[in-house]
């Protein structure tokens, strides 16, 4: 068999790549994702970025992967996967265990620049309590993060 004919079968039968094989963001593309939105924040104003990021057909929704940005009182300002929340106080939501993770989420952002948070998660779709894990970065009197489902 020809050499190129064989690195033809060779790539047609190989597994497409990782990321075309990836349903869900990893740990890596979440802090990836924080820093592009503390960027566009910084480049384009609060107000628009914002926009942008609740806006789920925008480069900052990725599959799994989406922006969150509370004030340190825990009330939403943008939401990359549920836009009805925008303006709510979510302060005082708990997860599955019963935790106060939004609380303590802007309580880790009083204290810390940049943090990873463990909470669980209610799956909308399957009604499973998953563990999840949030990148986070303080700016100014705000916390942006993004999150991944722990696998």
């Amino acid at each position: 068999m020809p050499a190129s004919l064989l690195l033809a079968v060779f790539f047609a039968a190989a597994p497409p790549p990782e990321a075309a094989r990836r349903e869900f963001g990893t740990r890596e593309e979440a802090e990836g994702l924080v820093v592009r939105a503390v960027a566009h924040i910084k480049d384009v104003g609060a107000k628009k970025a914002y926009k942008d990021f609740t806006d789920q057909t925008s480069a900052f929704v990725d599959r799994d992967l989406y922006v969150v940005v509370y004030d340190l009182e825990g009330r939403v300002l943008a939401h990359g996967q549920k836009a009805s929340l925008v303006g709510e106080s979510l302060l005082n939501v708990r997860d599955p265990s019963g935790k106060p993770w939004i609380k303590e989420r802007v309580d880790l952002a009083k204290k810390k620049d940049r943090f990873w948070h463990d909470y669980k998660f209610l799956d909308p779709i399957t009604k499973r309590s998953l563990e999840k894990s949030s990148y986070c970065e303080r700016v100014e009197s705000t916390v942006v993060c993004a999150g991944i489902y722990k696998r």
